[in-house]
């Protein structure tokens, strides 16, 4: 079912230019009056955070229709044929900034209060949702709707230009391996990077799990004691923020492990999986889309002036910008040091799959007893230490 995954580098470029050739003629359409204008002015209850909200159609319209048009043509363009070491920097400058723009831009807090309320979302899908809304249509309506599709056209704007550039460069078009180049940073390196960047990520969601906390128990913490009430007359309100100040506290749990041996190798705890590696992907994937989506919800303070008077809102939000790039930055380096060896290109190194690096989680017992035969077996192996 996944096969398709494993080609994206040759489809990626193509539905870049699908999605914005769609956009590019929505905004033709828009500009000619037709209705949906995702942007538009409308009441707060169904009001986006966007950059973009309460634009005039009249002037944000015919900028989505040539920057979309256009892209569909740079975007073909990057599909085409190209000689080893002719890069366009044009092109790559341009599709990195559609990226930027789509993934971390435009977009709000949504995407990160998806991930977030996913669980309920799925029940609220069948019970409907407490309260006066309607339905979950009432929560994912087309101003935030428009949010995702748009994040999900910047994430193929990124596969793009990297497949782009790396065949540019005659590179492996899934690793970004070269035969006769440096790998890059040696595992050392990357890990110091990693600690450092774990680091950021873990400090710079505490200012808004301490405030969560407080209102949860009663403290107005850098807020009045009326909009404390207000919360606490709400149902569900201190609950849902002081279920983010725990969900984020186990995610800085979580992010440890990227420079952590239990990231690479089961614990002992975990007894049906003691001593077994890790799959990357299973720690790459989710704080990858973490911190993707919690960048933009922090950018989205930046432009939203009426959140400044009260400061427990508006600073710890802004912290999440440094938490996402903390986030990502630890996400690279720990895939760099997992990533092994490439199956299409054949270039890299055994890595973490080596004997010696999995005996780590083994007790110290086996570890001792097996000690002697891994020198037997393989001489070469203590070169790996």
């Amino acid at each position: 079912m996944w096969r398709w995954w494993a080609y994206w580098p040759a489809w990626s470029g193509y539905a870049a230019a699908a999605f914005s050739l769609l956009y590019g003629g929505l905004g033709l359409y828009w500009w000619a009056g037709g209705d949906g204008f995702p942007f538009a002015p409308i009441d707060e209850d169904h009001a986006s955070a966007s950059i973009l909200e309460g634009s005039r159609v009249e002037v944000v319209a015919p900028v989505i229709a040539a920057v979309g048009l256009l892209g569909a043509v740079v975007a073909l363009a990057m599909t085409r044929r190209a000689r080893p070491g002719h890069l366009s920097t044009g092109l790559v400058v341009f599709g990195w900034a559609m990226a930027g723009g789509l993934i971390l831009v435009i977009p709000d807090y949504t995407l990160i209060a998806l991930l977030a309320f996913a669980p309920l979302l799925l029940v609220f899908a069948f019970t409907g949702v407490p309260g006066d809304q309607a339905g979950v249509g009432d929560i994912l309506y087309w101003h935030r709707t428009n949010l995702i599709i748009i994040f999900v056209g910047g994430l193929l704007w990124a596969a793009a230009t990297l497949a782009y550039r790396r065949r540019v460069r005659a590179a492996c078009a899934h690793c970004g391996r070269r035969h006769g180049a440096d790998d890059g940073l040696s595992r050392q390196a990357l890990l110091r990077w990693g600690r450092w960047a774990v680091v950021v990520a873990c400090l710079a969601p505490l200012p808004y799990e301490v405030t969560r906390v407080a209102w949860a128990l009663g403290f107005p913490l850098g807020i009045t004691p009326d909009f404390l009430r207000m919360m606490q007359d709400t149902p569900g309100m201190l609950a849902a923020g002081l279920g983010c100040a725990v969900a984020s506290a186990a995610g800085g749990v979580l992010t440890h492990g990227l420079v952590g041996r239990w990231g690479e190798v089961y614990p002992r705890w975990i007894w049906f999986r003691a001593g077994k590696r890790v799959p990357p992907a299973l720690a790459v994937v989710p704080a990858s889309i973490v911190s993707v989506t919690i960048i933009p919800a922090g950018l989205m303070f930046l432009w939203t002036p009426e959140l400044r008077g009260t400061w427990a809102i508006y600073l710890p939000s802004l912290f999440w910008i440094a938490w996402g790039v903390g986030l990502g930055v630890a996400t690279v380096a720990y895939h760099l040091r997992r990533r092994g060896v490439c199956r299409r290109c054949g270039l890299g190194h055994v890595g973490d799959d080596r004997p010696d690096v999995l005996r780590l989680a083994q007790p110290s017992g086996d570890r001792e007893r097996d000690s002697a035969g891994v020198g037997a077996r393989d001489g070469s192996q203590g070169n790996l230490h």
